[in-house]
C-alpha cells in the first residue's frame, strides 16, 4: 500500500463548518439496543408483492423508457396520479402544479437555494424538523421561532414583528415531527389568514398526512390559501423510502425556479421508481394497503402511550398523537435530555434529544423524541420501563 501523502484538502467555507447529525449517529447503534431514535417507517408496511408486480409491469410495458433519462419536472404519469389524489381530497390540482423531487429532503434543499440569502428571516415551529434546519442552515438564514402550545402551532399569537419580512414560514400541520401534534382546522384557517395579513409564503411539509389512526386530519393549507402555499409530500412513508421520491405542489413561478435549480443538481429523479410508483397509484393499491399500515401504527402508538402512563414518574408529560410516528416527551425544566443520553444508552435504549429540533433563537433541553413504529409492542414496553428508571433517578423529590 502506498504511503505517499496526498495534498491538503482546501475545503470550502461550507465544508469547513463543524457539523454532526444526531440521527446519523444514532442509526449506527449496536445490536441489542431498543431504538426509539430513527424516524423510519415500519418495513412490515412495505407492499412488497404489489411493488414486485408493478416492477414487472413497468419493465414489460415501458422498459426502455423506464431506464432512460427523464424530464426535470418528473414523469407525467406520476404527476397526474399525485394531482388526482390531491383532487380527491377536495383540492383541485393539475399535474403541471406538481414537481417530482428525489425525496422531500431535496425539496427542502431546493427551498433554501431558491429563497434564502444569508441573514434572511425564516420562520419555523418550536420545535421543528431537524432535517429542515439542516437544509436551511446551508444558506445561513436568521431564524424566528413561531409560537406553539400543547395543541401545536398557535397562529393566534402571530404578530407583525414575528412575521413581516419573512421569506417563508416552514410548518408541519399534521403529525408534526418531532411532537406528533396535529393542528385543528380552525388553526389552519387562521394560519392562512395570517399569511395574507403579513404577506408571507407558507411551506407545508406533510410526510405523515396519510398515517392517521381513527380520523382523517383536516385539509391541506392549500384549501384556504393555494396562492401562498408550497406543499411538500413524500412517498417514503406510504410506499418505500428506498425509492427516494417526493413532490412539491406550488404556484407556477415557484416551480419554474425549483426546476432550474434541480436541473443543476441531478438532472432528474429516477425514471424507474417514478413509473413503478405511478403504476401502484393507478391501480389504487395504496387505497387497499394503507388501512393496515394505519392500524399497525395506531397499535404501536397505543403500546407506547400505555407504557408511558404506567412507568413514567410524576413530572414527566408527553404528547398523544392521532397520526404519524412520534411522541414528544417533556421532562422537568431542570433536566437535560442530551446529557442523559449516555445513561439511557447504558440501559440499551435510544431516543433523540430534543435540543436538535430547535432553531438557534430558542433552544430547550428538557425534551426528547420517541419513534415507535419499528419496535414491537413488547419491546416498546421494555424500552419505556428502562427509560423511566433512568429518569426516576434524576427526578427531584
Amino acid at each position: 500500500m502506498s504511503t505517499v501523502q496526498g495534498p491538503t484538502p482546501r475545503w470550502s467555507a461550507l465544508a469547513s463548518k463543524p457539523s454532526s447529525s444526531v440521527i446519523r449517529d444514532l442509526l449506527k447503534l449496536p445490536a441489542g439496543v431498543i431504538s426509539f431514535a430513527g424516524g423510519l417507517p415500519s418495513p412490515a408496511g412495505f407492499p412488497l408483492e404489489d411493488i414486485a408486480k408493478a416492477c414487472q409491469t413497468v419493465i414489460a410495458n415501458e422498459g426502455k423508457h423506464a431506464l432512460q433519462y427523464s424530464m426535470v419536472e418528473g414523469e407525467v404519469a406520476l404527476r397526474r396520479e399525485i394531482a388526482r389524489r390531491e383532487t380527491q381530497k377536495g383540492i383541485p390540482t393539475d399535474y403541471e402544479q406538481v414537481q417530482i423531487v428525489s425525496g422531500s429532503q431535496q425539496a427542502l434543499d431546493l427551498l433554501a437555494r431558491v429563497f434564502i440569502d444569508k441573514g434572511d428571516k425564516v420562520l419555523v415551529e418550536s420545535p421543528t424538523y431537524m432535517g429542515a434546519l439542516q437544509a436551511f442552515d446551508l444558506c445561513e438564514p436568521t431564524y424566528v421561532s413561531l409560537p406553539c402550545d400543547t395543541k401545536g402551532l398557535n397562529p393566534a399569537e402571530f404578530t407583525e414583528e414575528i412575521c413581516r419580512g419573512a421569506k417563508f414560514a416552514y410548518v408541519m400541520p399534521t403529525a408534526s415531527n418531532p411532537t406528533g401534534l396535529t393542528i385543528s382546522e380552525e388553526r389552519r384557517k387562521l394560519l392562512c389568514e395570517k399569511a395574507r395579513e403579513y404577506d408571507m409564503l407558507l411551506v407545508e411539509d406533510d410526510p405523515y398526512g396519510e398515517l392517521w389512526y381513527d380520523k382523517e386530519p383536516p385539509a391541506s393549507l392549500r384549501k384556504w390559501a393555494p396562492e401562498r402555499v408550497i406543499r411538500l409530500g413524500t412517498l417514503s412513508k406510504i410506499l418505500a423510502p428506498g425509492f427516494r421520491l417526493g413532490y412539491i405542489i406550488a404556484p407556477a413561478d415557484v416551480l419554474d425556479k425549483m426546476a432550474q435549480i434541480k436541473q443543476s443538481m441531478d438532472l432528474h429523479t429516477s425514471t424507474f421508481t417514478q413509473l413503478i410508483s405511478a403504476q401502484v397509484f393507478s391501480e389504487d393499491l395504496l387505497v387497499r394497503h394503507l388501512p393496515s399500515v394505519r392500524e399497525r401504527y395506531k397499535t404501536h402508538a397505543n403500546a407506547m402511550l400505555d407504557a408511558l402512563a404506567k412507568y413514567m414518574p410524576e413530572g414527566v408529560t408527553w404528547t398523544k398523537p392521532t397520526a404519524g410516528m412520534f411522541i414528544w416527551v417533556t421532562l422537568p425544566e431542570y433536566m437535560d435530555a442530551t446529557e442523559m443520553v449516555k445513561d439511557v444508552l447504558a440501559k440499551k435504549v435510544a431516543y433523540v434529544p430534543g435540543e436538535v429540533f430547535y432553531a438557534a433563537d430558542k433552544v430547550e433541553k428538557n425534551h426528547f423524541r420517541l419513534s415507535f413504529v419499528t419496535v414491537d409492542p413488547e419491546l416498546i414496553r421494555q424500552g419505556v420501563e428502562r427509560l423511566a428508571e433512568v429518569i426516576r433517578l434524576r427526578i427531584r423529590i
